[in-house]
């Protein structure tokens, strides 16, 4: 079984995703200006803005003939609290802590 951090974090491991998710963490955009910005191809975009939607990651907001995406802060809140709880656990086991014997 795949963890959603496991997920999200795949996602963002795709360069262009994490610039869109960058841009969108400053301001809702629609797909003409995350073209515009980032000089990707339309297509590319919209596959990229289809993943990030089905992992939650964005949610859509109709504006006219327009779509615009905004970042949802709580998945990257989540991300970003299993990252301090895997460091803290890290930081617990002492470097001079007894080792598990090989076998």
């Amino acid at each position: 079984m795949i963890s959603v951090e496991s997920d999200v974090l795949r996602l963002l491991a795709d360069p262009l995703r994490a610039q869109i998710v960058s841009l969108l963490a400053r301001e809702a955009l629609c797909t003409c200006h995350l073209i515009e910005m980032t000089g990707a191809k339309q297509t590319n975009i919209s596959n990229h803005l289809r993943a990030l939607r089905k992992a939650g990651v964005v949610d859509t907001e109709p504006c006219g003939r327009f779509t615009y995406y905004r970042l949802r802060p709580d998945v990257l809140d989540e991300l970003a609290a299993r990252m301090t709880e895997l460091a803290d656990a890290a930081r617990a086991v002492r470097a001079d802590a007894r080792k598990r014997p090989c076998t």
